[in-house]
């Protein structure tokens, strides 16, 4: 099996600087799969219907696993059988090759403090085939860090606006990391207080908004250059001005992902 791509990455700060939506590109534009090769699509079937379509996104780890966010492997009518990946393919639910999924391992953490630790390892029926679409992520180094205000990119298949309809294409944003304090903060002194955790990263347009990963895009990546540093986890709707959205911080996580990825 393919070991895992690791970047060890130990940058610090230079700069002094409604209910949260599980799933949550708006502002973005038309990208290729063939930028981000690991950026693939979970797929769900429905209960009642039984059409699969796609409901969240994961990034490969190896042949065998990806890494996605644990809501989207959870709650009462979660089954392994009914998720499975489309990989390599910038379009939404057709095209590329389709995987099924075997399990998914949450983090041992998620559920026991808000959103903490929603973070999922995947492990697949079938492996992936490596191709110049379909490549694995390169992820950071347990404990690494990213300054404040740095850019960074989401890309996803989801709505381009709260509440609004999926991208039928993929589509990337850049965004800026935000301080972690001044997140932690804003999102204390909301009318309705959400816990944000050293285990997350804050990004966005500060006091400005129009950019962020929507609903459809959890699991999916957050890079800083090529690096994979974050999971999209939550927010407050979508793009809000003066609450940033909310990643899983890859880097509190690393070495579990690494010991879950065998």
């Amino acid at each position: 099996m393919a070991a895992l791509a690791l970047l060890a990455l130990a940058l610090f700060a230079g700069s002094a600087c409604s209910a949260p939506q599980a799933g949550r590109i708006v502002g973005g534009s038309p990208t290729s799969i063939d930028k981000y090769p690991s950026i693939v699509q979970v797929e769900s079937q429905g209960v009642f219907t039984g059409t699969w379509s796609q409901s969240c996104a994961a990034n490969i780890l190896t042949t065998k696993y990806v890494l996605s966010a644990a809501h989207c492997f959870d709650g009462i009518f979660y089954d392994p059988e009914r998720r499975r990946i489309r990989a390599g393919t910038s379009n939404r639910n057709t095209g590329g090759i389709l995987t099924y999924v075997e399990v998914a391992f949450n983090h041992p953490s998620y559920g026991a403090n808000g959103l903490d630790g929603d973070v999922s390892v995947v492990r697949l029926t079938e492996p992936l085939v490596y191709s110049p679409v379909i490549q694995q992520a390169t992820i950071i180094s347990q404990g690494g860090s990213i300054p404040d205000y740095m850019p960074v990119i989401h890309a996803g298949w989801g709505t381009t606006a709260s509440g609004g309809s999926p991208s039928n294409i993929l589509l990337d944003v850049t965004i800026f990391t935000i301080n972690h304090q001044l997140c932690v903060e804003r999102y204390a002194n909301h009318p309705i207080p959400k816990t944000v955790t050293e285990n997350m990263i804050c990004a966005g347009i500060l006091d400005v908004g129009g950019k962020d990963a929507c609903q459809g895009d959890s699991g999916g990546p957050l890079y800083y250059n090529d690096l994979l540093i974050g999971i999209v986890s939550w927010g407050e709707g979508c793009a809000h001005a003066h609450y940033p959205g909310v990643s899983a911080r890859i880097a509190s996580y690393t070495d579990w992902i690494v010991a879950t990825a065998i």
